[in-house]
C-alpha cells in the first residue's frame, strides 16, 4: 500500500489555531495565542516540507494525489472528491505560503503587541493560511474554488481589521466586492469546464485535453480561459479588478505583506498555471492574458512613481510585478512566471515588513515625506531595507535580477512589442523604489512630531522618538534578506553559466503542447544565441541603473527638484498623483447608478410599491373582509334569521336564472 502522507494535515494545522484562538482566546494571555498561533503554522510548514521530499520516493512519484473516503459533491453523472495534489507546482506553492507565513506571523507577534483584538488578529491571520494552503493543494477546480472564496473572506476581515477606521473599514469591502466579480466570472468558467468535461479533477481534465490540438478561432476553450482569466484579474489584481489592492494596505503591515507577498495575490498566477492545459489550448486567451499582464505591470508602475504614502508605493509595486507574471504567463512562460512569484515573495514580504519595521520605528508615519535620516538609526532596518529594493531594482545576482530577467527574455522571443513595455517598466520600477529609499533613510530627519503616542512608537528611550525594532521583528527580515539575495540560484539561465533548475523542476507539471513549443522556441533561441540573452541581460541591468541615477539625482543631490518639475508638469503630475481618477470613474459610471437604481427602483418600486404592496394590500383584504364577517356573527337572532332569508333568496333568483338560460 502506498505511504500516506496526509495532505490535508497541511491547511487543517493552521485551521485549528484559528479555531483555538477564535474561540478561547479572549481568555488567554497574548503570549498564549502567539505560542498557539505560531505553533501551528510552524507545524504546518514542517508537514509541508516533509511531504515536498517525501512525494517523489512515494509510489510512482509526482504527481501525489490522495482523496478523503467520501466525495465533496455527487449530482447526476459529475462526481467530485474531497482530495489533495502535490506536483511541481503546488510544491513550490505550499513551501511559499507556509515558509513565508510562518516568518510573517513571527514578525506580527513584536507588531501588534500593543494592539487590541490581538487574538481576532491571530485567529484570521491562520485562517488565511488555511483557505489559502486548500487553493493551492485541491485536486479539483470546485475544491479550489473553496480556497478562493475563502482567502476573500480572510482577505475581508483582516484588511478591515480597524474596523472602527471608516477608511479600513471602507477597504475591506471594496476588496471584498471586486474580488466577487471576477469570483463570478471564475463560476461561470467551472461550469462550462463541467459541460465540456463533465469533470472538474484537474487529472481527468488534463488527460481529456492531452490530445486536443489549439483552437484555431473562438472556441469553447478560449471562451473558458478568458472567464478564468477574469476571476484571476480580481484576486491577483489585474486591469480591470485591480483597484482594491492598493487600498488593502489599511490593514496592518503584517497583513499586507502576507496579502501582497505569500497569499491571496499569488492565487490568480497560481490558477492561471495550474490550468496550462486549458490556457496553452486557446491562443487567443493567451495573447489577452499577455496584454493584460503587460498593460497592467506599466500602468502600476507609472501610479507608483508619484505616491508618498510607502506602502502604498509598495501596493502599487504589488500590481506592477503581478502584470509581469501574468505577462510571462500569457507568454506561455508559465515556469518564468512560477519563478518570480517565488522570488517576489522573499523580496516583497521583505519591503513590507521592513516598511512596518520603519512605521514602527517613526511612530506610526507613514508620508515618506516626513522621514528620511534614518539609515543611522534604525540600520538593521536600512540594510535588509536595502538589499529587498535592489532586488526588486533587478541588480545582479540578487533574485530579482533572475526571475525578472527570464521573464524579459521569454517575453523578448514571442513579443518584441511587450518586452519593450516590460522593459520601460523595469526602469520605472527602479526609480520608484529607489526614490522610496532615498526619501526614508537619506538626507534630514523630518518627522513633523517625535514620540507620540502609537500603538507603534511610544515607549521609546531615543531622544528623538526613532528606535529599532525588536529582534522579533528583525529576525525574519534577516532570513527574507537572505533568501532574497539568493532565492534566484535556482533559476540561473544556461546563458548565465547555469542550467535554470526550477525550469526544469516545473516542467511535469505544465501540462501544455503550446506552452512547450513556445517556452522551447525560448531555450532553444538561449542556447544558439547565449550572447544575444547575455546583452538582453545587460540591458536589464542597464536601465536599472538609470533609475537609481534618476533616483539619486532627484531626491539625494537635488532634493528641491521634483517639487519644481512637478509644479511645471502639475496637470500630468495631478492625474498620476489621483491614479488615473480611475477609482472616480468607477464611482460615477459603476457605483452611484447601481447605488441609484437599488434606491429608487429596486427598493422603493419594486420592493416598497410591488412587494410590499402585494402583501400589504393582500393584508389589508383579508381584514376588510373578516370584518364584514365579523359583522355577521353578533349573536342576533333577528339578523340570523335576516341573513338566512337574503341567502334563501340569493340562491332561489339563481336557480330561476339558470332555469331561465337553459
Amino acid at each position: 500500500m502506498t505511504e500516506d502522507l496526509r495532505l490535508w494535515l497541511i491547511p487543517l494545522l493552521p485551521l485549528i489555531g484559528a479555531a483555538v484562538n477564535g474561540l478561547f482566546g479572549r481568555r488567554f494571555k497574548n503570549r498564549v495565542v502567539s505560542a498557539v498561533a505560531l505553533l501551528f503554522t510552524a507545524a504546518s510548514f514542517a508537514k509541508a516540507v516533509q511531504a515536498v521530499l517525501l512525494a517523489p520516493h512515494i509510489g510512482t512519484g509526482l504527481p501525489y494525489q490522495r482523496m478523503l473516503p467520501f466525495n465533496w459533491l455527487d449530482a447526476g453523472t459529475l462526481h467530485v472528491p474531497f482530495g489533495f495534489y502535490l506536483d511541481q507546482l503546488s510544491s513550490i506553492m505550499v513551501l511559499v505560503v507556509t515558509g513565508v507565513g510562518f516568518l510573517i506571523h513571527i514578525y506580527a507577534v513584536g507588531y501588534m503587541a500593543h494592539e487590541g483584538g490581538y487574538y481576532r488578529f491571530f485567529a484570521y491571520l491562520n485562517l488565511f493560511m488555511f483557505f489559502m494552503l486548500t487553493l493551492v493543494l485541491a485536486n479539483n477546480y470546485l475544491l479550489m474554488f473553496v480556497g478562493w472564496e475563502g482567502v476573500g473572506l480572510a482577505s475581508y476581515l483582516l484588511i478591515g481589521f480597524y474596523f472602527n477606521k471608516d477608511s479600513a473599514a471602507n477597504a475591506g469591502k471594496k476588496a471584498f466586492i471586486v474580488n466577487r466579480i471576477g469570483d463570478f466570472a471564475f463560476l461561470l468558467g467551472m461550469f462550462l469546464v463541467i459541460q465540456k468535461f463533465g469533470s472538474l479533477n484537474f487529472t481527468a481534465i488534463f488527460g481529456l485535453l492531452k490530445d486536443v490540438p489549439a483552437e484555431a478561432g473562438w472556441g469553447l476553450l478560449t471562451i473558458i480561459a478568458l472567464l478564468f482569466l477574469f476571476g484571476a484579474t480580481g484576486k491577483s489584481a489585474q486591469i480591470p479588478l485591480y483597484v482594491w489592492l492598493p487600498d488593502a494596505m489599511e490593514g496592518p503591515t503584517p497583513v499586507s505583506a502576507l496579502i501582497h507577498a505569500a497569499t491571496m495575490v499569488t492565487a490568480g498566477i497560481y490558477m492561471i498555471a495550474r490550468s496550462s492545459a486549458i490556457f496553452s489550448r486557446a491562443p487567443h486567451a493567451l495573447e489577452v492574458v499577455a496584454i493584460i499582464g503587460g498593460l497592467t505591470a506599466i500602468f502600476a508602475a507609472t501610479m507608483g512613481l508619484a505616491q508618498n504614502d510607502i506602502k502604498r508605493v509598495l501596493a502599487y509595486s504589488t500590481v506592477s510585478q503581478l502584470g509581469y507574471m501574468v505577462m510571462a504567463c500569457g507568454v506561455a512562460a508559465y515556469a518564468a512566471g512560477i519563478f518570480h512569484l517565488m522570488t517576489h515573495a522573499f523580496f516583497k514580504a521583505l519591503l513590507f515588513l521592513g516598511a512596518g519595521s520603519v512605521i514602527h520605528a517613526v511612530g506610526g508615519e507613514q508620508d515618506m515625506r516626513h522621514m528620511g535620516g534614518l539609515r543611522t538609526k534604525i540600520p538593521v532596518t536600512f540594510w535588509v531595507m536595502t538589499i529587498a529594493t535592489f532586488t526588486i531594482a533587478g541588480v545582479p545576482p540578487l533574485a530579482g535580477f533572475f526571475s525578472k530577467d527570464e521573464i524579459l527574455w521569454q517575453t523578448w522571443n514571442n513579443s518584441p512589442a511587450l518586452w519593450v513595455v516590460g522593459f520601460i517598466t523595469a526602469g520605472l520600477t527602479s526609480f520608484y523604489m529607489f526614490r522610496l529609499w532615498f526619501m526614508t533613510f537619506f538626507g534630514e530627519l523630518r518627522l513633523k512630531s517625535h514620540g507620540h503616542d502609537s500603538a507603534h512608537g511610544h515607549g521609546s528611550d531615543h531622544s528623538d522618538g526613532v528606535h529599532e525594532s525588536p529582534w522579533i521583528m528583525l529576525a525574519p527580515l534577516v532570513v527574507l534578506a537572505v533568501l532574497s539575495i539568493f532565492g534566484g540560484l535556482v533559476g540561473i539561465p544556461e546563458a548565465l553559466g547555469g542550467h535554470n533548475e526550477i525550469h526544469h523542476y516545473l516542467e511535469p507539471a505544465i501540462t501544455a503542447p503550446l506552452a512547450e513549443t513556445r517556452a522551447g522556441m525560448a531555450m532553444e533561441a538561449a542556447e544558439h544565441a547565449g550572447s544575444t540573452e547575455l546583452a538582453f541581460a545587460g540591458l536589464s541591468v542597464a536601465v536599472a541603473a538609470l533609475g537609481f541615477l534618476m533616483a539619486w539625482f532627484f531626491y539625494y543631490k537635488r532634493p528641491e527638484l521634483p517639487q519644481k518639475v512637478t509644479a511645471k508638469i502639475n496637470g500630468l503630475y495631478l492625474l498620476v498623483l489621483n491614479k488615473y481618477y480611475v477609482d472616480e470613474g468607477y464611482d460615477r459610471l459603476l457605483v452611484k447608478p447601481l447605488l441609484w437604481v437599488s434606491r429608487h427602483v429596486l427598493w422603493l418600486v419594486v420592493d416598497q410599491k410591488l412587494i410590499d404592496g402585494a402583501v400589504n394590500g393582500a393584508g389589508g383584504a383579508s381584514q376588510a373582509v373578516g370584518g364584514q364577517l365579523r359583522r355577521m356573527q353578533s349573536g342576533n337572532l333577528r339578523s340570523y334569521a335576516a341573513w338566512v332569508a337574503a341567502g334563501a333568496a340569493a340562491v332561489v333568483a339563481f336557480m330561476i336564472w339558470r332555469g331561465v338560460h337553459q
